[in-house]
């Protein structure tokens, strides 16, 4: 009967020790750690909310594109001008800027490229005055550049050219009016003697007046509609 009680009691201390070992080799529970498990699988530190888009989930608006195309203005095209700063071959100096504005759109295959009113800047080339023997008044210009959406295009233009009218017929009437008036003014002096000296000093007083006055001179007033070519192919940037 001893021996029975004994086998018992080993049996039962056995028993205790596996189970105090089981208890001790188990993870701690992550019940009160305090710390939750994401979500829908989402891995630890990752935001709920995709790159880019704002708080209510919408993506952000992207920027519009903005295309252009080259259109090449061919050499050639003609520009129609109406000029803003009046010039004449009386005060004008070479190099002094002129400025103008296109009075008609340049349209290249169906397309307008330079439109109405776009800014033309130039320059006077050369400017003479009326001579007081000889020489008839001259004026030149030329326009380097025209503004297309702000942006300035360097152009080769055409020369525009300007000579005054000759005066040969308003000289000899002049010289005419002189002799004439110093026919009858010797003729009552002295008959027909003082006639012919007369003639010869009335003469002499029309050349010296005609001597002594200059041609006419060259105006191109502000408004005034001027048209050139463009010489070279200048290439515009388009918006479209």
């Amino acid at each position: 009967m001893r021996n029975v009680l004994r086998v018992c009691m080993v049996t039962l201390a056995i028993a205790t020790a596996g189970c105090g070992s089981a208890d001790q080799s188990a993870p701690p529970s992550s019940a009160g750690s305090g710390t939750a498990a994401p979500a829908d699988g989402a891995a630890p530190g990752s935001s709920a909310a995709a790159p880019g888009a704002d708080a209510r989930g919408e993506a952000p608006a992207k920027e519009p594109i903005i295309t252009t195309m080259p259109m090449d203005v061919p050499s050639g095209t003609e520009l129609i001008l109406t000029l803003e700063t009046p010039v004449s071959s009386e005060t004008a100096k070479p190099d002094q800027p002129v400025r103008a504005k296109l009075a008609k759109p340049v349209v290249v295959a169906g397309m307008e490229t330079i439109p109405a009113g776009a800014p033309v800047t130039g320059a006077v080339v050369s400017a003479e005055r009326s001579g007081k023997v000889k020489g008839r008044a001259s004026l030149v210009l030329r326009f380097n550049e025209v503004t297309v959406m702000n942006t300035p295009y360097r152009i080769s233009t055409a020369r525009i050219t300007r000579q005054a009218e000759a005066t040969k017929g308003e000289d000899a009437t002049k010289i005419g009016v002189g002799a004439g008036v110093g026919t009858a003014i010797g003729a009552i002096a002295g008959g027909g003697k003082g006639a012919a000296i007369g003639a010869g000093v009335g003469g002499g007083a029309g050349t010296a007046v005609v001597l002594a006055t200059r041609g006419k001179e060259v105006t191109i007033p502000a408004g005034a509609t001027l048209r050139t070519t463009i010489t070279e192919t200048v290439r515009v940037i388009m918006p479209m």
